[in-house]
Formats: C-alpha cells, sequence, structure tokens
C-alpha cells in the first residue's frame, strides 16, 4: 500500500493521532457492519497493542483507544491483516458513507440501498481525483427505514422516494429539502460528477459542501452539473417528507421483513466497549444471527438475522455483557466525548458526568435527550440534541436548548450549573413519561 498518508486532525487506520491516553486508530467500516472475525482480529489488536478500549462512532464506525507507543505499526498490520483497510492508502479517509444498521432488513424500507452504498464506496476508493476531498466530507444513503439516523448534517445525501427513485439533497439547502429527483440506476454517475464538479469550484477554504453553496446558489450548482449529465435532473416532489424514523436511541427486538427473523439491538455505555465484549459479541453474532454486527450511528449495535424464537435469549445475553438493552435507560439518552480524561482540549470530564446525571435521571425517571461536552467542537455528536451541557468550567456546564430559530447548540436556559442541578432541573421539567421539548 502506497505512503504517505496525508496530515489531518482527525484518526484513520494508518493514521493514528494522539491523546491523553495513547493514540486513537479509527476503523471506518463500509455500511457499519463488521464481520465476526474482523471483530476478533480489532478485539485481539486493542489487548496487545492499546489498552483494550473501544469507541463506537456516531457515523457507524470504531476506533480503538489507548494505542501504546511503538506499537503503532503492529496494531496498523493487524488490522490490514483482516481487510480492514482501504485499497489504497489515500483512500482511507474519504471512505465516509452513512447506511441505516438495519438495511436490507428493515420492513419500513423502501429501497435496499446497500449495492449503491458498495458501487459508492468502490468510486471514492478507485477515483485518485476523489481523494483529495475533505476526511469530514461525507455522504449518506436512506432508504426509508424506521431504524436510521437523518438528523446528521451530510455533506450529500440520497433519500429513495419509492422503489425505483432517488432524491438528491445537499448539506447547506434551505429546510433541507431535496433538489432533484432520479432514476435510482442513475445515482452512481450523478455522484461522480457532482463530486468531481464539487472539487472543481470548492477553493481550499471549502472544504464542505455546506461552505460552497454559502458563495454558489444551489440552484446554479445543479444548473452546472445538468450539464455535465446525459440524463435529465427531474424536480423533486413537492411537500416531501422522509420517513418516519425511531424517536429514540434503538434498545430491543424489532421486526424485520424476512419471515421468522428480527433484528436485536442495543447500547454502548456512552459509546464504549472493552475488547472483551467485543469477543464475546462475535461469538453471539455467529450462535444467534448471520455472523455480522452492523455500528449504529447511536453509538450502539444491531444484530440482524435473528431467529424470532431466540430473540429474547439474544437481549438478555447483550444485557449480562453490560450493553444497554432496556428503551427506558436513561444512558440511552446521554451523549458524552471523551471529556478531561482522555482529551487535552477537554475542560470537564464529561464521561464520569454523564455517568453520574445518569443516576439522577433513574431515579427522578426523566428521561431527555442530552449532550455532554467538554469543549464547544461537539466532537461527540454530529447532530445537535434536544439538550446540550457545554462544560464551563470542570464542574460546572451551560445548559442549552435546540429551538428552530436559533443557530448552534440552541438557546441557553442557564450559564452555570452543576450536574446535581442539572439533574434537579430535568427532574422539574420532565416528569416520568414526558417527551423531550
Amino acid at each position: 500500500m502506497p505512503a504517505p498518508v496525508r496530515p489531518s486532525a482527525c484518526p484513520g487506520l494508518l493514521r493514528i493521532v494522539p491523546a491523553l491516553d495513547g493514540g486513537i486508530c479509527r476503523i471506518k467500516l463500509p455500511g457499519g457492519v463488521l464481520r465476526s472475525v474482523q471483530a476478533r482480529a480489532i478485539a485481539e489488536a486493542a489487548r496487545h497493542c492499546a489498552n483494550g478500549v473501544l469507541e463506537l462512532t456516531n457515523r457507524s464506525n470504531l476506533q480503538i483507544r489507548g494505542v501504546l507507543p511503538g506499537q503503532e505499526g503492529t496494531l496498523i498490520d493487524a488490522l490490514l491483516g483482516a481487510g480492514l483497510g482501504p485499497r489504497v492508502a489515500a483512500a482511507d479517509d474519504v471512505r465516509n458513507l452513512l447506511l441505516s444498521p438495519a438495511a436490507g432488513l428493515d420492513p419500513q424500507a423502501r429501497m435496499d440501498l446497500r449495492p449503491l452504498a458498495g458501487q459508492l464506496l468502490d468510486l471514492l476508493q478507485d477515483s485518485p481525483a476523489l481523494q483529495t476531498l475533505s476526511a469530514k466530507f461525507a455522504l449518506q444513503l436512506d432508504g426509508g427505514e424506521a431504524l436510521a439516523m437523518r438528523e446528521h448534517p451530510h455533506d450529500l445525501w440520497l433519500a429513495a422516494e419509492d422503489e425505483r427513485h432517488l432524491l438528491l439533497g445537499l448539506a447547506g439547502c434551505p429546510n433541507d429539502a431535496p433538489l432533484a429527483r432520479i432514476e435510482a440506476p442513475q445515482a452512481l454517475e450523478l455522484v461522480r460528477q457532482l463530486l468531481l464538479l464539487f472539487l472543481e469550484l470548492a477553493t481550499p477554504e471549502q472544504s464542505r459542501m455546506r461552505q460552497l453553496l454559502g458563495h454558489i446558489s444551489p440552484d446554479e450548482l445543479l444548473r452546472r452539473l445538468q450539464a455535465r449529465l446525459n440524463f435529465p435532473l427531474q424536480p423533486p416532489p413537492a411537500n416531501w417528507q422522509p420517513a418516519a424514523t425511531v424517536e429514540r436511541t434503538p434498545a430491543g427486538i424489532y421486526p424485520q421483513a424476512q419471515n421468522g427473523l428480527c433484528m436485536v439491538a442495543a447500547g454502548a455505555r456512552l459509546g464504549r466497549l472493552h475488547a472483551e465484549q467485543l469477543l464475546a459479541l462475535a461469538e453471539l453474532s455467529e450462535r444467534h444471527g448471520d455472523g455480522e454486527l452492523r455500528l449504529t450511528p447511536w453509538q450502539g449495535l444491531l444484530l440482524g438475522n435473528v431467529p424470532e424464537a431466540s430473540a429474547g435469549e439474544l437481549l438478555s445475553a447483550l444485557g449480562d455483557l453490560g450493553l444497554l438493552v432496556r428503551a427506558d435507560e436513561p444512558l440511552l439518552g446521554l451523549v458524552a466525548c471523551t471529556g478531561s480524561a482522555a482529551c487535552a482540549r477537554g475542560l470537564s470530564d464529561s464521561k464520569r458526568h454523564a455517568l453520574h446525571l445518569a443516576e439522577l435521571l433513574r431515579a427522578s425517571h426523566a428521561r431527555p435527550q442530552v449532550h455532554l461536552s467538554a469543549c464547544p467542537r461537539s466532537c461527540a455528536s454530529a447532530r445537535v440534541q434536544p439538550y446540550t451541557l457545554l462544560a464551563s468550567t470542570p464542574e460546572h456546564y451551560q445548559l442549552y436548548q435546540r429551538t428552530p430559530e436559533t443557530p448552534g447548540f440552541g438557546r441557553l436556559l442557564a450559564p452555570a450549573m452543576t450536574i446535581d442541578q442539572v439533574g434537579a432541573w430535568f427532574a422539574r421539567q420532565h416528569p416520568a413519561g414526558t417527551p423531550d421539548a
């Protein structure tokens, strides 16, 4: 595999970046799918080359934390040997494509977009011109699944209108409305030409689609795109709405499109697993499912093709492993960054505080969805949660509430609160059974 790997602050499989607890190695999983044999390889590598701590990311990828000094090469070789890397080094950064963890299984889906996802990942890896895209530039495919995350600000997205048509959308368009409608077989060429056009038009400072659309209108971009295509871009349907999706982090047993089978979902405690848990999960996926672990953008996982008769046993086993399997578990509604325990930019120990907040919520029966961020960068959540706690001192947080009219985290409700005060506030504002505001 040719070198070098380009500089970036983002970790990758081939670029291990330092943190207070050691190096971070990010493994990008095609469609979020991890085969059991690969899961074992990651777990063993994390045990021998790092501290055994694994993180599930909000884009359905996986990170190994605490990589030991001098073990970087051994770790990378082990992961490449398990087929977890790109075909060429320069392509690692651009393999950013989010798919529903229930793609091909969800009974609500309008279209199975897994074949298109494979084609797009091949396009990104095999096109040298596209390998210059930002490491943060991302694509999303939405097949209409109920188990889907639709609040990520992806640069380019395609959503299934029905079983034959896709709608094109771009980050930065008003109200996230689609721009055009195409036939499904036209999608690959559409994306190819749109990405090449983006690279032609964008300045070095415009690394994301939203930044480009601040200087060129969506209509003008669409006009230039049409000139490169040999098929028409159809107008999108009026008043289109995306398919309904789950409102909270999935946990439990879900119906599957295939008869006699179901899906079982669980959350990881604040997005973290240990290598020993991953080893056990690999074995469970083979015993009860199809030998695959599907990572979710809620920092959890899903096992599909589980016989209905054994779903309860599997869910119980996941709970015994320390995963979150009850829909009323308050930790399922909390997202926390690494915090000051492992990040030099972190002002507070956000993960420790999240665990304490979960205890308070468990006692009060309030179940808000909250993002705890130890600095303004908001690494742990790519979407704005209903509530955000932004550290202002090592023990205090600013409390924000998301509102349609206020950008960023939303409206500031309190400038400085301890976690105990936050817990008491949610107990008053969210009595048991009331939804997030």
